[in-house]
């Protein structure tokens, strides 16, 4: 069994939504995906990518994804990487794929003297957090997670 990371291509696009819809109803979520192949194509293989993906394949089949972006800290003074959605099919969860997604994106970090690593995950979803903690993530209790979208977002920039 051996486990491979590679970077997304644009032939990975149905793979892609497809892993974003498991994660989706994983998280109980999928009525809230929204996303279509043509808004994959844009931000991840756009002439101005916003977002990024990495393949994790098991002797050469595809197991799951982590997808991320750069962000800055600026009390580092230092950009990161933010893990938005990192997933591994159910079959082939504990060998090992979501630990390579993970040292890839950190692997990047370390080459380029970025400050950090984050992401978020649900409070409820248990095995996730034991499996971040065995790598010696940390939980930042004291910051709270706020967010502007749909009407609120829009009656902000309106002013």
């Amino acid at each position: 069994m051996s486990i491979s990371v590679r970077v997304a291509s644009p032939a990975d696009i149905p793979l892609i939504l497809q892993f974003i819809r498991d994660l989706a109803e994983y998280e109980r979520l999928l009525d809230e995906v929204e996303a279509t192949e043509a808004d994959i194509r844009r931000d991840l293989f756009g002439e101005n990518p916003r977002c990024f993906c990495d393949i994790a394949e098991q002797d050469g089949a595809p197991v799951g994804f982590a997808l991320w972006f750069y962000n800055y800290s600026t009390f580092r003074g230092r950009a990161g990487i933010y893990l938005e959605d990192l997933f591994v099919m159910p079959a082939f969860r504990h060998g090992g794929a979501g630990r390579a997604l993970l040292a890839r994106l950190a692997q990047r970090c370390v080459e380029a003297d970025l400050g950090r690593l984050e992401w978020a995950v649900l409070n409820w979803n248990a095995p996730s957090i034991a499996f971040y903690d065995s790598l010696g993530a940390t939980t930042k209790d004291d910051w709270t997670v706020r967010r502007l979208d749909g009407e609120a977002l829009v009656n902000l920039a309106d002013g």
